[in-house]
């Protein structure tokens, strides 16, 4: 049988009469960061990847490292999308900032409706780990080209019988260059 359908399939291509011609355009996104001094920006957003809701509330969280848990009601669905928020700057080798929360938490509203969800506990990818909130943490730059980056974690709240549908939120940090 599978001599079959190799003959078959050589035949079919060897044939141009039989072959059609279709032409396909697809479009993709291109992107740049061009970094200057005191610069502060997003790399990646956080994804908390796709949850199975429970009958009784529970938790999704993603570490610095992007190791995510659950606890509760709320279980994980594979997914290798999952990732922390990661940030980026220039400064100045040894040169002091203070990172800082805008809010403590971050509401996500499901796309197409009123639904909600609370993301909090943001916690900074320093060495040690850190709890980021709306009193600033002081950090030194220590590499030698001024240029960093630091992943965040965060802790999202499922409620019991979450309705099913994609969530959107934001949350704000305030970098500041001492």
């Amino acid at each position: 049988m599978l001599t079959v359908l190799a003959a078959g399939l050589s035949f079919g291509l060897a044939d141009p009469a039989a072959a059609q011609k279709s032409k396909i355009t697809v479009q993709a996104v291109a992107k740049a960061i061009v970094v200057t001094q005191l610069s502060f920006f997003k790399v990646d957003d956080i994804n908390f990847g796709k949850i199975i809701a429970g009958t009784t509330a529970g938790t999704v969280t993603v570490a610095p490292t992007g190791v995510r848990t659950a606890t509760g009601g709320a279980k994980l669905a594979a997914d290798p999308s999952v990732r922390p928020a990661r940030f980026a700057g220039k400064g100045t080798n040894n040169q002091g900032v203070t990172i800082a929360l805008v809010a403590g938490t971050s509401t996500l509203t499901r796309i197409g409706g009123t639904e909600k969800m609370t993301a909090d506990t943001f916690i900074i990818g320093s060495t040690p780990t850190a709890t980021l909130t709306t009193v600033p943490l002081a950090f030194r730059i220590s590499s030698a080209t001024g240029i960093f980056t630091f992943p965040v974690g965060a802790t999202l709240r499922v409620g019991a019988n979450q309705v099913p549908g994609k969530y959107s939120g934001t949350f704000t940090i305030t970098l500041v260059y001492q």
